[in-house]
């Protein structure tokens, strides 16, 4: 896997200045590509999507220092109008294209590079569980990516939740892990987006066909689930959890992740003020390579 990553960071360097899509990325390493973007986006702290975008970012700008016009630069790394590329600038920098290019202003944004950092080890517990199809029966709403903190519309959408959706919830419950969860899907990855979302439900699985118009429903087909059981200060014990599963045991372990909605649960400890117990459940299939 250190390898692999180290190759597309090359791939990304000597593409810059066309249109990388994340699909050309995943089959010129051979990985499907949403296993690898999640990979990717837990060792190197950032999603590919993002770290293309600021590659490029940083490509113009040396570009612009060197007297490439405002516009030509533009067009270069594929925005399609001056506009989109003063914003995406001006957000990534602080400063406008155009002032860059009068003051020679060097803003940068290094290629990665990836290493092996030994350290002492840690168990990490993972049971591996086979589900039948079910629906994952909520509310669901879309919402901003937010790659840190606490994203205040998920927590508006937990709020909205009514005493009679909870209840209606509850009566479905008839598999595991029989608790209220949340689940994130279809993020957007189009990198030149200043801007991005994903869908957020909070619901129960079950395998109940007769649902509440009350709810909002997510079809989820039969698969091989990895689950990692945690427990310790809330949220970084669940969030540490989330980042070991793709950074360390995904690459090593003969599974992929597939393009399927993940799920968590979190009980808090009522004896222990900010502990909490979690379940972080991960859709796989064994790997091809």
């Amino acid at each position: 896997m250190l390898k692999t990553l180290n190759d597309v960071i090359d791939f990304i360097e000597d593409n810059l200045a066309y249109d990388i899509r994340i699909e050309d990325v995943a089959k010129y390493i051979g990985e499907s590509d949403y296993h690898f973007r999640k990979i990717f986006q837990y060792i190197s702290g950032m999603p590919l999507s993002e770290y293309i975008k600021k590659r490029k970012l940083a490509k113009a700008n040396r570009d612009l220092v060197d007297g490439q016009s405002v516009t030509d630069t533009a067009f270069k790394y594929g925005y399609q109008s001056i506009d989109g590329f003063t914003r995406a600038f001006k957000s990534w920098s602080g400063y406008l294209p155009s002032e860059v290019y009068r003051d020679k202003i060097i803003v940068s944004f290094p290629k990665l590079s990836f290493y092996i950092d030994v350290r002492g080890g840690e168990n990490m517990e993972v049971q591996i569980k086979e589900l039948p199809a079910f629906t994952i029966a909520g509310v669901k709403r879309r919402v901003p990516m937010q790659f840190e903190g606490v994203n205040d519309e998920i927590v508006k959408l937990a709020e909205s939740i009514t005493g009679e959706q909870r209840t209606k919830m509850h009566e479905l419950m008839n598999m595991e892990p029989a608790q209220i969860v949340n689940a994130s899907y279809d993020a957007d990855e189009k990198f030149l987006k200043d801007e991005g979302g994903l869908t957020h439900v909070i619901g129960v699985p079950t395998t109940e066909t007769d649902i509440s118009p009350l709810l909002d429903t997510v079809e989820i087909a039969a698969h091989t689930w990895a689950v990692f059981p945690n427990a310790g200060p809330f949220p970084e014990t669940l969030q540490n959890t989330m980042a070991r599963t793709y950074s360390e045991w995904l690459p090593s372990s003969g599974y992929e992740v597939i393009d399927v909605p993940s799920f968590s649960f979190t009980n808090m400890d009522e004896d222990k003020e900010n502990h909490a117990y979690s379940e972080v459940w991960i859709p796989v299939r064994p790997s091809h390579s």
